[in-house]
């Protein structure tokens, strides 16, 4: 299994757009709503950024004009690359929680068209809430890590950015794969078993998935489409642990 055979799980969620467009406009309604909400708050952090930064800095008051801007400009690119990755991992993790009844319909569906063994319940509401403040709390753990990296002179913004797309890309796939192990009664010892040979695949999807999200209404669209394909990842790992005990 490779990086670009996840990725690729991305693309065959977004065909269920031609195949089922009615059940995927159901996914966006919740996705539109936390998007108008993080995007609010993302333009006040923007527009009140330098205000934050000097309020915080005012021991560089006294610094030259070219050191005071580049402690303050790197301290803003920190800032906002790490709340942009906040908010995507936020986004996820609450647009899961709140649309809980949306996707469990889409991954039903996208489970009874693989066919098999189709579990009768999702993980339920509740369970969703949990999973997605988990998500969230990650998140505040990977955007810490992103800022305190975008702090290096030169290379930090970079490398905060790259960090963050693959931390954050890695926790959305196993959160959104989980939903599917999670309703055939799988802990998170088995699903991490189930998964441990299928790593490559999960950062491709989940590095798609998260570099997809970064395109301005691009989490709307590919929310739905992510769902789906986490489906069809999971039950491809299902599968081969299936044939794996057949062939043993």
């Amino acid at each position: 299994m490779t990086f670009a055979h996840g990725a690729g799980f991305l693309f065959r969620g977004l065909k269920m757009w031609r195949q089922r467009p009615g059940l995927m406009l159901l996914g966006i309604v919740p996705a539109l709503v936390m998007l108008v909400v993080l995007v609010a708050a993302l333009v006040a952090l923007v527009v009140f950024a330098d205000d934050l930064i000097g309020w915080a800095t005012p021991f560089a008051d006294d610094w030259s004009t070219l050191w005071r801007r580049v402690l303050r400009w790197g301290l803003y690119v920190a800032l906002v690359v790490g709340a942009g990755f906040l908010s995507i991992v936020t986004f996820t993790g609450l647009t899961l929680a709140v649309g809980d009844p949306f996707y469990e319909r889409i991954w039903k569906e996208t489970e009874l068209m693989l066919g098999g063994e189709v579990p009768e319940s999702g993980v339920g509401w509740l369970r969703g809430i949990r999973d997605g403040i988990g998500l969230i709390l990650l998140g505040l753990v990977t955007t810490i890590c992103v800022f305190l990296v975008g702090l290096l002179p030169v290379i930090g913004a970079i490398l905060g950015a790259v960090l963050g797309v693959v931390v954050s890309g890695r926790l959305l796939a196993g959160e959104l794969v989980s939903r599917a192990l999670e309703a055939r009664g799988m802990d998170r010892a088995a699903r991490k078993a189930l998964l441990k040979d299928h790593e490559p695949t999960m950062l491709g999807f989940g590095v798609a998935v998260q570099l997809c999200f970064l395109v301005p209404f691009g989490a709307v669209a590919m929310m739905p489409a992510a769902v789906v394909g986490s489906t069809m990842l999971a039950r491809e790992a299902l599968d081969a642990a299936e044939s794996a005990e057949l062939r043993s």
